[in-house]
């Protein structure tokens, strides 16, 4: 990364939206992260980006082999500037390079022999699969999952919207692991270079700008 650029850019910034991208930074985390799988409704593709943003998920994982839709800016409330989305277009890739990175498989679904929330353990990086809107995940996935995963339910009906569930399960683990002493911070080196992706996110027409400076550091 240029540290010049970096700095030059910086410089166009207010010292409240800088102070406020380290103090967001500080509490971002890719011990867990969050996939999608196939789903259809677009609005809750959307409002799990604003729950990974929200509680602190750095990258949604969108798994689109039936289905591509773009993000709905407006339930997704501008999380799509600070989120790291990635596509996938086949679910065995997903998860092979979810493992290469450390991940536990971890399905959400009622049905199966699972772990209640409360009980689940942390100390693991996990990747939190949610499935389609009314089939839930596919067999694929959950003869893939190293464990499973619910939220206890005491009423008559055996399912929460899709964006719901995940908003409950990170709020609750991921309040757990800023309590422990895990090490769940993202490293300096990927701070930065999200800081610089924000910070090109924030200024208009950055682009213009980066080949200005450019063209201004030849002369």
């Amino acid at each position: 990364m240029d540290l010049e650029l970096f700095a030059y850019l910086q410089s166009l910034l207010t010292d409240r939206r800088k102070e406020l991208f380290k103090k967001v930074l500080a509490d971002r985390t890719r011990h867990f992260t969050v996939v999608t799988e196939d789903v259809y409704q677009l609005h809750n593709t959307s409002a799990v980006m604003r729950s990974c943003d929200v509680f602190g998920i750095q990258d949604l994982h969108v798994v689109e082999e039936k289905t591509s839709k773009r993000i709905d800016k407006e339930i997704a409330m501008g999380s799509q500037k600070w989120v790291s989305l990635h596509r996938h277009d086949n679910i065995e890739r997903c998860i092979k390079d979810l493992r290469k990175q450390d991940y536990k498989i971890i399905a959400t679904t009622p049905h199966l022999d699972n772990t209640s929330l409360e009980d689940f353990k942390i100390e693991e990086k996990c990747a939190f699969f949610f499935g389609k809107e009314n089939e839930g995940l596919s067999d694929y996935v959950l003869s893939e999952a190293d464990r499973y995963l619910k939220i206890p339910m005491y009423g008559f009906t055996e399912s929460l919207n899709i964006s719901v569930s995940a908003a409950i399960i990170l709020q609750q683990l991921v309040s757990r692991l800023k309590r422990s002493n895990i090490n769940w911070q993202l490293s300096e080196k990927e701070r930065l270079e999200l800081e610089m992706i924000w910070t090109k996110k924030t200024i208009k027409s950055s682009q213009k700008i980066i080949e200005r400076y450019y063209e201004d550091k030849k002369l």
